[in-house]
């Protein structure tokens, strides 16, 4: 008997990992803060267990509870009695995180080449996430998509190449840049742009995605980078030193199928869910308010660290 409760061998762990993110807000005299909304405890499921975690927040907080969104997400609202200079809030996480590689996602026979048509029954339920989300006037986001419907020999395309195909692209062809404004760009101006952050490439891909009739998700979370622990194992990822995004696709036989285009990755490999949604600005890691003069307002400082080994006594006591 196999720990999730099945015989037979089960998949094998990739990885422990350890998820450290800090976020300190720095002001010039005490304020007084609002409440504040975390997205920080990744979705535990078959392909990643989540085996402890904790919450460090100062000042302390006069409540805390949780819970579940319209997506099934797991949401912290954190409230405060407290006025303080320095609003610092940790989040610690230990997860088993399981690989996917893309030969491991069998697509049903009808679905293996597109187009295809999604199930009465799938329809009814994959609702607002097949459709478009964002202008596109002069249907520049169409006729790129459209550049990945490519027939070899006449043969109809594979849905699966398709979808590697417009991955691995926007990795190649697009740059990725820091940008410290809120949100993401339109898709139309990612295109044109040929720049963007991890979100905006997410965008893009999902709403490409629609556009060729396939149901996306935009998906929050973060990623490991094997370069952290091991400088030897290649080059560095995009996107490790902070919050992650990337995109799920639904795909019948296979499910949601998850496709990083800023890095390249398909099947989930390195990457640890937090949040899904259905559009990026449902998927805010941390929101909130405070109250006081705007020139009170210093600075924001973000940490975010994925590594494979416990940092301090801390991580030790999460694997006890």
């Amino acid at each position: 008997m196999s720990r999730d409760g099945f015989l037979g061998k089960g998949p094998r762990p990739v990885s422990k990992l350890f998820v450290h993110h800090v976020t300190t807000y720095h002001y010039a005299k005490p304020v007084t803060f609002g409440v504040h909304r975390l997205m920080f405890r990744p979705r535990d499921s078959h392909d990643m267990r989540l085996l402890g975690t904790q919450l460090i927040i100062g000042p302390a907080p006069a409540e805390v509870r949780w819970l579940h969104d319209v997506f099934g997400n797991s949401i912290t609202v954190v409230q405060f009695s407290r006025s303080a200079a320095e609003l610092r809030l940790e989040s610690r996480i230990y997860v088993n995180h399981y690989g996917v590689t893309p030969i491991e996602f069998p697509i049903e026979d009808y679905a293996r080449t597109y187009p295809f048509a999604y199930s009465a029954d799938d329809v009814q339920d994959l609702g607002r996430t097949r459709d478009r989300h964002y202008p596109d006037p002069e249907h520049k986001v169409d006729e790129w998509a459209k550049a990945f419907v490519v027939r070899v020999a006449g043969a109809a395309p594979q849905t699966q190449d398709l979808l590697v195909a417009m991955t691995t692209a926007i990795k190649r062809d697009f740059r990725y840049l820091v940008r410290e404004a809120v949100g993401t760009q339109p898709p139309t101006e990612t295109l044109a742009l040929k720049t963007g952050t991890c979100r905006d490439f997410a965008l893009l891909m999902m709403e490409a995605a629609r556009s060729l009739g396939f149901a996306a998700r935009f998906v929050s979370g973060y990623l490991y980078d094997p370069a952290v622990d091991s400088p030897d194992t290649g080059p560095a990822t995009v996107g490790g030193g902070a919050s992650h995004a990337w995109v799920q696709i639904y795909l019948p036989g296979a499910g949601w199928v998850e496709f990083d285009p800023t890095n390249g990755i398909i099947g989930g490999r390195n990457l640890i869910r937090v949040a899904v949604t259905r559009d990026p600005s449902q998927a805010v890691p941390l929101a909130g308010e405070w109250r006081g003069r705007k020139e009170d307002f210093l600075k924001m400082e973000v940490s975010v660290l994925v590594t494979s080994e416990p940092l301090d006594d801390i991580d030790r006591a999460m694997m006890e």
